[in-house]
C-alpha cells in the first residue's frame, strides 16, 4: 500500500491535497498486531484519496503510545518529536504547491496533533486533522457495530471488524478476548494495564468483515466530503501540486 508513484506521476495527477496518515505500534491484545493503527489509517487514508482526488503520503508509524508502556512491541516516540515530523512533513508537503494537509489519525493517544493543527491554522486554514468523534459514531451506526466507540476503545470490535475485512490473517481469531472497562477515569496516570490487563478494552467477538467493509465505506464517504468542502472554504486551486516546475 505504499506509493510506488513517481514525482512526474503526482505533477501530472494534480491531486488537490495531501493525506498524511498517522498510526502507531502497539499493543492490540492477544488477537491484533501491534501495526493496527497504521493499517486502519493507511487503509482509510488511500479510500479518502481515491475518493476527493489526493495524494496519500507514507504513514508515520510510531507515535504516542505511552499508555500502552510496558506490554511487549509497544514504541512510542514523544508528543514533542511527533509534534516536529508532522510540522516538517507538513512544511515540506506546503513547499510542493499544497494548499491543503490532511492528517489522518488513527490513534487516540495523540492528543498533541490537535495542538499542531491549531497552531498552523492561526493565520490561514491550511491543515485538516481527522477524524473527529462525530465521524466515528455515524460509521459505528452505518455498519451496524453493536459498541460505541466509547465503549470499545481499544482492540474491540470496531478495530478488529476493519483488520477482518482488510487482512483476515492479521487477525488470531482463537485469541479473541471480550474485556469492558466503561470507566477509564485515570488513564493518563495509570496506563492501560491498569484497566485492561490483556490489553483490550471493548467486544472483539462481535466483529465481522462485514462491519469492516461498511466502516471502512463510510469513513472514506464523510471524510472525502469534510475535504471537499475544505478545500472549497480555502479556494485551493485544483492544480496547486502540478506547479512544482513552474
Amino acid at each position: 500500500m505504499i506509493s510506488t508513484l513517481s514525482s512526474a506521476d503526482i505533477a501530472a495527477r494534480a491531486p488537490r491535497f495531501a493525506l498524511i496518515p498517522v498510526g502507531a505500534f502497539e499493543q492490540h491484545g492477544p488477537h491484533l498486531p501491534v501495526t493496527t493503527d497504521t493499517l486502519i489509517a493507511q487503509a482509510i487514508g488511500q479510500a479518502v484519496c481515491e475518493r476527493a482526488g489526493g495524494m496519500l503520503v507514507s504513514p508515520v508509524t510510531v507515535s504516542c503510545s505511552h499508555e500502552h508502556a510496558g506490554f511487549p512491541g509497544t514504541v512510542s516516540v514523544s508528543a514533542t518529536t511527533l509534534a516536529m515530523q508532522v510540522h516538517d512533513m507538513a512544511d515540506s508537503l506546503e513547499q510542493a504547491g499544497f494548499g491543503l494537509v490532511v492528517v489522518l489519525n488513527c490513534h487516540g493517544g495523540n492528543y498533541v496533533l490537535s495542538n499542531v493543527a491549531q497552531e498552523r491554522n492561526v493565520r490561514r486554514p491550511r491543515m485538516l486533522l481527522l477524524p473527529a468523534r462525530q465521524h466515528w459514531e455515524a460509521a459505528v451506526a452505518h455498519a451496524g457495530v453493536e459498541s460505541s466507540p466509547s465503549a470499545d476503545m481499544h482492540g474491540g470490535e470496531i478495530e478488529t471488524s476493519l483488520l477482518l475485512h482488510l487482512w483476515p490473517q492479521a487477525v488470531r481469531v482463537d485469541l479473541i478476548q471480550d474485556h469492558a472497562a466503561p470507566n477509564r477515569p485515570l488513564l493518563t496516570f495509570h496506563g492501560m494495564r491498569h484497566y485492561a490487563e490483556q490489553g483490550v478494552i471493548g467486544f472483539p467477538s462481535r466483529a465481522t468483515a462485514g462491519k469492516g467493509r461498511l466502516l471502512l465505506e463510510k469513513m472514506a464517504e464523510l471524510l472525502a466530503g469534510e475535504i471537499q468542502a475544505a478545500l472549497e472554504s480555502i479556494g485551493c486551486p485544483l492544480d496547486g501540486p502540478a506547479a512544482i516546475d513552474r
